[in-house]
């Protein structure tokens, strides 16, 4: 059974930093990408970030680049997200997600070509 598993989400003010983890089971990512997306109350689910777990390439949404970086341990098939100067608009709960097909990388951003997806963390910014 796969699972992604996701931690590190809380209430911290404007301008601080977490680190949101994401574990995988029951299966490796290599070759494929893991990604984060964020659901803010009452907006559509979004993409922030995702990296192909074996290259370590990345790709970002724009509202995020240059505040947000995310890594991966193949090793321990998890992937995280360290985001930095944060703000209120991030308030979201956050997902992680994990292809198991290759996709052209134009539709990276697409949460269709994600296949498994974790059950969130909530991330609450106050000003």
């Amino acid at each position: 059974q796969v699972q992604l598993v996701e931690s590190g989400g809380g209430l911290v003010q404007d301008g601080d930093s977490l680190r949101l983890s994401c574990a995988a089971s029951g299966r490796t990512f290599s070759g494929y990408n893991m990604g984060w997306f964020r659901q803010a109350p009452g907006k559509e689910r979004e993409f922030v970030a995702t990296i192909k777990m074996s290259s370590g390439s990345t790709y970002y949404a724009d509202s995020v680049k240059g505040r947000f970086t995310i890594s991966r341990d193949s090793a321990k098939n998890t992937v995280y997200l360290q985001m930095n100067s944060l703000k209120p608009e991030d308030t979201a709960v956050y997902y992680c997600a994990a292809q198991t097909r290759v996709t052209r990388p134009t539709l990276i951003r697409e949460e269709n070509v994600y296949d498994y997806w974790g059950q969130g963390t909530q991330v609450t910014v106050s000003s």
